[in-house]
């Protein structure tokens, strides 16, 4: 698995964006966010139990990525007609306001590391990137085990400052210095 210091690699996925007709769907390269840090996140499997939990919470979590100058994407390795049709028949995720990549060939997760060795398909893995294109943070759950949300966006604030934070350290508290 990829870690801290590693480059994303170079990417281009197509992206279930929305539900509006003809307007659905968009390609997103590694490239499409300049100046932004990146929050990737993936899953395994769409229509599944766990995944749609972490999904939506992402989502109404969005602005206080964006508030961040972050960009959240979501990954799996179903196709972008799949993440359509589980948009449209999941309720929590209708209307998502960030793009869920289909990387059906699983050279994204490959590459990135990512898939389960035995099943195949990605783990819940979280990365931010700054934007240097650099991976600043990498955490892994089981497939058993959704992420916690807050802890992503902790995290964030904390690199963000890039000063020396303690364990715990929540935005606005007092940072160790350099």
């Amino acid at each position: 698995m990829l870690t801290i210091g590693d480059k994303l690699p170079a990417f281009k996925l197509t992206a279930c964006v929305g539900l509006e007709k003809g307007k659905e769907f968009k390609d997103i390269t590694d490239k499409s966010h300049p100046g932004k840090w990146l929050v990737l996140f993936t899953w395994p499997m769409d229509f599944t139990f766990i995944c749609p939990t972490e999904i939506a919470e992402f989502g109404k979590r969005n602005r206080d990525f964006a508030d961040r100058g972050a960009q959240v994407l979501g990954m799996s390795t179903d196709s972008h007609f799949v993440h359509l049709a589980w948009r449209n028949n999941h309720a929590d995720l209708k209307h998502l306001p960030f793009p869920m990549l289909a990387d059906i060939k699983r050279e994204l997760c490959t590459e990135l590391g990512v898939l389960h060795k035995d099943a195949g398909v990605a783990l819940r893995v979280t990365y931010i990137v700054d934007p240097e294109g650099v991976i600043r943070w990498a955490s892994a759950n089981d497939l058993s085990v959704g992420r916690s949300v807050p802890e992503v966006l902790r995290v964030l604030d904390a690199l963000q400052t890039d000063e020396l934070c303690p364990c715990n350290w929540e935005k606005g508290e007092k940072t160790l210095g350099k």
